[in-house]
């Protein structure tokens, strides 16, 4: 089943560039369904108490001790959800508009980049949790490359450029710490990559030490998390929308879900030792991701430098060493997938009405679109996450982990919170509200864009009331990986 939903992607994709030009669209577009619902039918199945399930260990590079080894557990069965339902109003709204240049090829390239994401999210063998890891990127430097825009003086191939000089490196250095623990680990053994047993063997700590922050800062790099963003601004300003919704959504989970699979089981006693620099990067991040946000106009890097302070409140949670701040960090990690995606697709309907994405003309949209303004304030109301909804809540539960380690960065890190509200709000108003400037069309959501829209907004919604929808299935997970790194580092 888990090898179904890795690869059904792949499959409609390549399907895509068979079929005549005109179906290309509907073939991705079935393929993004037909995940979905192997994704649903995965969770209709799942025992959140059964620990790792649906589980496939197949000898692939046996000399090397590598293994085709998936499975899904209360963190991982979330994402990959989050990944399906990402992956459909991103395809249905980019088939919407059209891909005059090479849409088969477009659809091959997103699709793939699904599959080696949900690879990721379920790989149990720690290099093929890299192989994955590293796959990903490559559909969206084309698709960044080839169907991006240049945009206020930087190039698209410049931008692009740079995210793969920051993810390479970070991806090798990522390759030579999972090469090492596994040789480490074996002792002269049998060499296995086994991310299971290579946490039941243990790593000597001296070892653990430089192998965390060879892991760290490949997942660091693609969260992106303050101060390894640098290429973050460029590529998000040059991406087409439907693929940066995605990217933003789901790949910048896959490194802190790193941090929850690998970096705290295998190296606990690292995990431990930097836990204070960790939580203090990561408020760092919240308070500059707040701060950038609100000076900034283009609405795609509000929502970057947004997603930067969202990144940095999943990783103080996560580096909590708690239940508390596990569990809050699983659901802000879903929160803030489902919250992106449909923001940054209202981005584009935003441009499509007055022409730009800088948030200084614009004004008075609400006029004419109400159902599209009241779509819009729940977006923002979940951005700045307002008591009640479910971003409030996972911030709460973050918030609880940090301070039952540090009550000072617990403070600091709940001024994000005042600073969401400052950012979120003023880019709702200036969009919405104000005179309609000349030139600037109000009008109201079409029945085509709000299939794609719609539906995630409805799942925030729902989210909100029932958080323990993800909080119960994930808390038995959250609670072993704890468990098994507060034991590993005594």
């Amino acid at each position: 089943m888990l090898s179904s939903i890795i690869w059904t992607p792949l499959l409609f994709g390549l399907i895509g560039l068979l079929v005549p030009r005109r179906l290309t669209a509907w073939a991705a577009g079935l393929g993004a369904v037909v995940t979905l619902g192997l994704t649903i039918a995965v969770l209709i199945g799942f025992d959140s108490g059964g620990g790792m399930q649906y589980v496939t260990d197949v000898a692939w590079i046996s000399g090397l001790g590598i293994d085709y080894h998936l499975g899904v557990d209360g963190i991982s069965i979330f994402l990959i959800l989050l990944t399906a339902a990402a992956w459909v109003p991103a395809v249905i709204f980019a088939a919407t508009r059209g891909q005059e240049r090479s849409p088969g090829l477009f659809y091959l390239m997103l699709l793939a980049g699904e599959t080696a994401t949900l690879g990721a999210f379920l790989a149990q063998d720690l290099i093929l949790f890299v192989l994955f890891f590293d796959l990903m990127i490559v559909p969206f430097y084309f698709l960044f490359g080839i169907w991006g825009q240049d945009r206020d003086g930087v190039k698209a191939s410049a931008a692009v450029l740079k995210m793969i000089v920051f993810t390479l490196i970070g991806s090798l250095l990522m390759l030579v710490g999972a090469i090492a623990a596994g040789i480490i680990a074996a002792d002269g053994g049998q060499l296995t990559f086994s991310i299971a047993e290579i946490t039941a063997r243990g790593l000597p700590d001296g070892s653990q030490n430089w192998i965390f922050w060879f892991f760290a800062a490949a997942f660091l790099v693609k969260m992106p998390a303050f101060p390894l963003h640098g290429w973050m601004p460029d590529a998000y300003r040059a991406a087409p929308l439907p693929a940066l919704a995605v990217f933003s959504a789901v790949l910048s989970k896959v490194g802190a879900y790193g941090f929850l699979r690998v970096v705290l089981p295998m190296m606990p006693d690292a995990a431990e030792l930097f836990q204070t620099t960790m939580i203090i990067l990561a408020v760092a991040a919240i308070i500059y991701g707040s701060a950038m946000a609100f000076t900034k106009l283009d609405l795609r890097l509000i929502l970057g430098f947004s997603s930067v302070a969202q990144l940095g409140f999943i990783t103080a949670g996560i580096f909590a060493l708690n239940e508390s701040g596990g569990q809050g960090a699983v659901l802000q990690m879903v929160n803030h997938g489902l919250v992106v995606v449909p923001a940054f697709l209202i981005v584009a309907l935003i441009a499509e009405r007055t022409g730009s994405e800088e948030i200084g003309p614009m004004g008075g949209l609400a006029k004419r679109a109400p159902v599209l303004a009241a779509i819009f304030l729940i977006v923002t109301m979940a951005t700045l996450a307002l008591p009640a909804s479910a971003n409030f809540i996972g911030e709460f539960y973050i918030l609880n982990g940090i301070y039952a380690q540090s009550a000072a960065l617990a403070i600091i890190a709940s001024s994000g919170v005042a600073l969401a509200a400052f950012y979120a709000l003023r880019m709702y108003q200036r969009t919405m509200h104000n005179p309609l400037p000349e030139g600037a069309d109000s009008r109201e959501i079409s029945l085509r864009d709000a299939v794609a829209v719609v539906p995630l907004v409805l799942c925030v919604i729902v989210l909100s009331f029932c958080p323990q929808l993800v909080l119960s299935g994930s808390e038995p997970a959250v609670e072993n990986t704890v468990n098994v790194t507060l034991e590993g580092a005594k």
